[in-house]
């Protein structure tokens, strides 16, 4: 399935959720806004969401550990482990997140930034659940698509402004 929304294009099937967007900024900013824990905070997360970063080591083998607080006050802690840091190109890395005191939920996740015209970056977010049931859940639970194209969104705000 493909959907378009404010120029973030999503895709899934039956494992995975790909989202993409396009950014009027250099590949390097965007790398920046994702790699920054001073840049990261202020976009981080759906709409109402805050996020407090504890911990963001960006190279393979570092740890990002986060805490996202939803606007219902519910917290959500997460932690990530860089398994490829290619600058400006690609990270990826294993997540685990949840909301405190729920199940934990794993993926695996691919960034890529792709240069697409001067000035301009297509940041592309793939997201592997280890199974079906999995990403169902997420989607269901947690809004995982809508809360990706929040985030996408949040994200353009903020490269617009820096």
């Amino acid at each position: 399935m493909t959907a378009k929304s404010n120029e973030t294009e999503v895709q899934t099937t039956d494992r995975e959720i790909v989202i993409s967007r396009v950014f009027d900024a250099p590949r390097e900013l965007v790398w920046e806004a994702m790699t920054d824990p001073e840049k990261v905070v202020h976009w981080w997360g759906p709409h109402g969401f805050s996020t407090k970063i504890e911990e963001m080591d960006v190279r393979p083998g570092g740890v990002w550990k986060h805490v996202m607080l939803g606007p219902d006050g519910t917290r959500y802690p997460n932690r990530s482990v860089f398994k490829e840091v290619v600058r400006p190109e690609r990270l990826v890395f294993s997540h685990e997140g949840s909301r405190e005191g729920g199940e934990t939920i794993s993926k695996d996740m691919t960034w890529t930034f792709e240069t697409v015209g001067e000035g301009r970056t297509r940041l592309t977010v793939r997201q592997s659940y280890p199974s079906a049931g999995m990403l169902e859940r997420i989607v269901k639970e947690f809004g995982a698509i809508e809360g990706g194209k929040q985030t996408m969104a949040r994200l353009a705000e903020f490269l617009s402004k820096n």
